[in-house]
């Protein structure tokens, strides 16, 4: 019998258990893996690029040599339950997904197939979105701890998002709650790769960073990745700053729709575009004074993750010792 996860609260990791936790963080860059003690400490990690145009068995392949790489760990025999966080969205009913930004992967049985390979025999497995495997990891022990209302959003290859409401991360019916990555926020904007137009994702991403201050006549000092526009725009280029202006503005309006329809405290933002944070936040918080006006909306902080790049994988983690796990009945 599939079985579908309850609403997270942040009471003690796995209480009354013992054992390790196993995670997977699957993105649209890199598809990490790490083995967790009960605190949320990595104690080993493990990661592969994904190769995110790839078939579908091919991007699995990568996630199967994360936790091949991982298995091998003496600790392993110590893992108890693993936790798996993906770019949505996700179907945590049917232990599916089909991010966005890996196209291989449509309806892709993610669950059923982790189970099916030899280092997670018997090992229950939990599905959530990565944002909110994100928002789990913050809300606990991160940058929204003791909040009862807080959005936190990672904004990399895709941009995702989770919900902290009344003192527990909803998820939702499918694991989808807070997606607000697809949210429109620009009627006339360009077409995204979810089939809407104008999404935050689509204007605020690291790929439409570099796109946009390409097109604007960025000329590159050094890489022209992400961590080279943020390089440059500290240096005062004025084609970086306009790209992150943007980004900014979409990003604002976002949190500022938020805090109007459910009154959140705090805004957390990380992923590899909030690792920015000195070249984002500025006019993100520029911005969002514009737009979140009302007496009820116009206090939310701008936070970055206390968690960085580990908050996917210390989510999962804490989901998989917590919930009852997808696939598991």
């Amino acid at each position: 019998m599939v079985t579908r996860a309850p609403e997270v609260s942040p009471a003690p990791v796995g209480q009354g258990r013992e054992g390790l936790l196993a995670a997977l963080d699957i993105g649209g860059t890199k598809i990490a893996g790490a083995v967790l003690d009960r605190k949320g400490r990595v104690l080993h990690r493990a990661q592969r690029l994904t190769p995110g145009q790839a078939p579908a068995h091919r991007v699995f392949r990568a996630v199967a040599d994360v936790l091949e790489e991982l298995a091998v760990l003496p600790e392993w025999q110590q893992v108890s339950a693993l936790g798996i966080a993906s770019a949505g969205p996700v179907d945590i009913g049917r232990g599916m997904v089909s991010p966005v930004n890996i196209p291989g992967w449509r309806g892709f049985p993610i669950v059923d197939q982790v189970r099916a390979l030899p280092a997670a025999a018997g090992l229950p497995v939990a599905l959530c979105g990565d944002a909110v495997a994100m928002t789990a990891a913050e809300h606990r022990i991160g940058a929204a701890r003791g909040c009862r209302d807080a959005l936190c959003m990672v904004v990399s290859t895709g941009v995702g998002a989770g919900l902290v409401m009344d003192g527990a991360v909803r998820t939702g019916p499918t694991g989808n709650a807070g997606h607000l990555g697809h949210v429109t926020v620009d009627l006339m904007g360009d077409p995204c790769a979810c089939g809407s137009r104008g999404c935050v994702e689509q204007l605020a991403s690291g790929p439409s960073l570099i796109r946009r201050a390409l097109g604007q006549g960025w000329q590159p000092s050094g890489r022209a990745d992400g961590p080279g526009l943020a390089a440059d725009a500290r240096a005062g280029d004025l084609a970086a700053l306009a790209a992150f202006d943007a980004a900014a503005r979409a990003l604002a309006a976002a949190v500022a729709a938020v805090a109007t329809l459910v009154e959140i405290e705090v805004a957390v933002i990380g992923g590899g575009v909030g690792e920015a944070h000195d070249v984002l936040f500025p006019p993100l918080r520029r911005h969002l004074a514009a737009y979140a006006v009302l007496p009820f909306a116009s206090g939310v902080r701008i936070e970055q993750a206390a968690l960085r790049a580990d908050a996917g994988l210390v989510g999962a983690a804490f989901l998989a010792a917590d919930l009852e796990p997808v696939g598991v009945g």
